[in-house]
């Protein structure tokens, strides 16, 4: 059965969605916007648009009206009126928020719907949760599980030793709002930019540090059944020390417009990325205390005849994995659904997830 599918936002990550749904026999896609220019871009590669002001409620739900599921690409903090319109229009609903409060308004949304809605299914929060919780369901008993990802410039040249990859709106919310963790056995908050770590891979040193949202509702699913869950970004080192001075000695993170303003003017933008998802999991397994990580690196590409980041990707594929899970009945039809109740084989047998086969998804392990 073929799905046609809504899109919102016309943004890099939307154009991506939109690229690999239209090369797919399984799929019809529209992709909507206020914004015409944008959505001319997309006009030219003979997909189909849609101007729509998702400010206009009314017009937002008559719009959304005979798809089969709409994925909100659009800033996080448009989610809560674009899922309550889809829950208008019959729609299952998908989005990329890393945003907790976002997230809290589409699972209010789906107590008493009868159409799926599934939040956080981008990357980080996203591919992540599913493979973080593959590792976990290994262990008899699991003592931790620990998720770090970067989405990082392949040649960094500044300071920061950072390019903008994605929306800086949610670049900033990353590094400012307080971040889910399991420490000792309960389910916390803790401050972003904390918890330092070096992390080292193919020959290339990182550092690891606190960051808000990469978890989605792993901390939910796992607070009792394990000692530590935690999800860190990965940068190159230096950053995080420069983030501190812009955040905590200069009160940028009071100042959010500004640091947003800052980053667009001061950061370019890349398509020559890396995307590093590296999960590691300790616990018992037949009696034994074993460790296992699970790794994946992704670049950037080209399909269907256009250069993607890897970014865009890795996000698309995200989404994109789980739409077409659903579509084949691989997951309910009806109600709030968490990235942890995806399979990663059968993920990764999808026609999108497939793409994260390119990055190798490789899984180590070893007694501990």
């Amino acid at each position: 059965m073929s799905w046609n599918i809504c899109v919102i936002g016309a943004g890099k990550i939307g154009q991506m969605i939109a690229s690999l749904l239209q090369a797919s026999s399984n799929y019809s896609v529209t992709v909507a916007d206020r914004d015409l220019a944008a959505l001319s871009v997309l006009n030219k590669q003979s997909i189909a648009t849609r101007q729509i002001d998702v400010g206009d409620e009314a017009q937002l739900t008559q719009g959304l009206s005979g798809f089969d599921a709409v994925i909100s690409a659009a800033p996080f903090f448009l989610t809560p009126k674009i899922a309550k319109a889809a829950k208008t229009a019959g729609a299952h609903y998908f989005d990329l928020t890393e945003d907790v409060a976002a997230t809290n308004a589409v699972r209010e949304l789906a107590e008493d719907s009868d159409t799926a809605f599934m939040p956080q299914c981008g990357l980080a929060p996203g591919f992540v949760g599913i493979a973080g919780a593959s590792l976990a369901a290994e262990f008899d008993e699991l003592d931790s599980l620990h998720m770090r990802v970067g989405a990082l410039p392949l040649y960094p040249t500044n300071a920061l030793k950072y390019n903008l990859t994605w929306s800086t709106d949610g670049l900033i919310n990353e590094y400012c709002n307080p971040c889910d963790a399991i420490v000792n056995g309960e389910r916390v908050k803790t401050a972003p930019l904390e918890d330092y770590e070096v992390l080292g891979h193919d020959g290339v040193e990182y550092e690891c540090f606190n960051t808000s949202g990469g978890l989605g509702t792993l901390p939910e699913t796992l607070e009792g059944k394990a000692r530590a869950v935690s999800y860190r970004s990965i940068r190159y080192p230096g950053h995080c020390d420069i983030l501190k001075l812009l955040l905590k000695d200069l009160g940028l993170e009071r100042r959010r417009d500004l640091l947003k303003d800052i980053f667009e003017t001061a950061l370019p933008r890349t398509d020559q990325d890396v995307v590093l998802v590296y999960c590691t999991a300790k616990g018992m397994i037949d009696g034994t205390l074993r460790e296992k990580s699970l790794i994946n690196k992704s670049f950037a590409r080209t399909l269907n005849g256009q250069v993607w980041s890897a970014i865009q990707v890795t996000t698309a594929a995200g989404v994109l994995g789980v739409v077409d899970l659903m579509r084949t009945g691989g997951l309910p039809a009806k109600g709030f659904i968490r990235q942890e109740r995806v399979s990663l084989p059968d993920f990764l047998n999808t026609e999108f997830g497939r793409l994260y086969l390119a990055g190798d998804v490789t899984e180590q392990n070893k007694a501990a």
